[in-house]
């Protein structure tokens, strides 16, 4: 490594034509993640601008673009030239501007613009690395406080907050989860901290045996019933008001859920909470467990780098490895542990334990 390092070393590579290729790739990645910051600015910017959205109706000069956003055609135009090397945008030979297949992809998935929106506090957050890894004070950490228990999310509005952003992206995790378990033969299906019932949505939708049981906060009860009624899963679905941190988990589930719960949270609730689920199920009931992983041994970028960072900012979770959340569910009592995969590590991971 003390060879690669060396600037002489790199010039001599880059001299050699059948290593060229290599150190270019090297050279390229590493301005990659030197600039990446700047490449999320001009998404960030793009998504604001709901650029994507107007591009769906047909391409654009750069002036009709800048006209709609209020700003001077010159800056439009390198927005716009920053998204097409990027990927999001093409330009045309007449030179207006369309959309590319990534930046229609991006459309396509549910809640990714929420989440690029939300990351301008994540971002403050990151702007000092050193103070975040060092245990300081966060600003997304007062973005989420439910976290931190029921009465730091008391008002609905922060509720609300909270849950209209995960239900966006949920689709995309429920779609993973359900295809990678089955649950359709599942008697009644508990879903802790579901937020609004997005997940049982789509459990109740795919399948039509489960009941389905909701438990979380009482500010996020009234959107709930609407969605299950709306969904005309209403004599279907029950909910429960509470929190797992303070109260007791309801009984009569043959299946609990736990979607995008434990990284939220620290050992030591995680284990409780694994322990009560544990406890509150039948013999032979089972328990899922989805959420996005680390890769463990293997480190990969969605979850050792974006979730586990974005989870240190909320100060009270962490990302996890599927081998270390399967570890923690046998400790709570589960006999039968399986990793069922993924195919989208940055979407989910799933795994299941089944009471003895």
């Amino acid at each position: 490594m003390r060879l690669v390092a060396s600037r002489r070393f790199q010039s001599i590579v880059a001299a050699i034509p059948g290593l060229r290729r290599i150190a270019r790739a090297d050279g390229e990645a590493l301005f990659d993640l030197v600039a990446g910051f700047v490449h999320s600015q001009i998404l960030s910017a793009v998504v604001e601008l709901r650029l994507l959205h107007r591009l769906m109706d047909g391409p654009a000069e750069a002036r009709d673009l800048a006209t709609h956003a209020g700003l001077e055609t010159d800056r439009m135009t390198q927005l716009c030239d920053g998204a097409v090397a990027l990927g999001l945008m093409r330009r045309r030979r007449d030179g207006r501007y369309a959309i590319a297949r990534r930046g229609a992809a991006l459309l396509g998935v549910p809640g990714l613009e929420g989440m690029i929106r939300h990351h301008a506090v994540l971002y403050r957050d990151l702007a000092d690395p050193l103070a975040l890894l060092r245990g300081g004070e966060t600003e997304l950490s007062a973005f989420w406080p439910y976290v931190f228990g029921a009465g730091a999310a008391s008002n609905p509005e922060t509720a609300r907050r909270y849950s209209d952003l995960m239900s966006e992206s949920q689709a995309l995790v429920a779609e993973e989860t359900l295809r990678r378990v089955d649950l359709s033969r599942a008697g009644t299906v508990l879903d802790i901290g579901g937020g609004t019932g997005a997940f049982l949505t789509a459990l109740g939708q795919a399948h039509s045996a489960p009941d389905l049981h909701l438990f979380d906060l009482p500010a996020v009860v009234p959107d709930a019933q609407a969605r299950f009624e709306a969904a005309g899963l209403g004599s279907r679905s029950r909910i429960t008001a509470g929190s797992f941190r303070d109260d007791p988990l309801p009984g009569g589930a043959d299946t609990i859920t736990l979607i995008r719960v434990l990284y939220d949270h620290d050992d030591a609730t995680v284990a409780a909470l694994l322990r009560a689920a544990h406890d509150a199920l039948p013999s032979g009931g089972r328990l899922v467990v989805s959420e996005p992983m680390t890769g463990g041994a293997a480190p990969n970028r969605s979850g050792d780098a974006y979730f586990a960072f974005y989870c240190m900012a909320m100060r009270t979770g962490r990302a996890r490895s599927p081998e270390r959340i399967a570890t923690m569910l046998r400790e709570a009592g589960f006999a039968e542990v399986d990793d069922h995969g993924t195919s989208r590590p940055f979407v989910t991971h799933v795994l299941s334990g089944k009471r003895a």
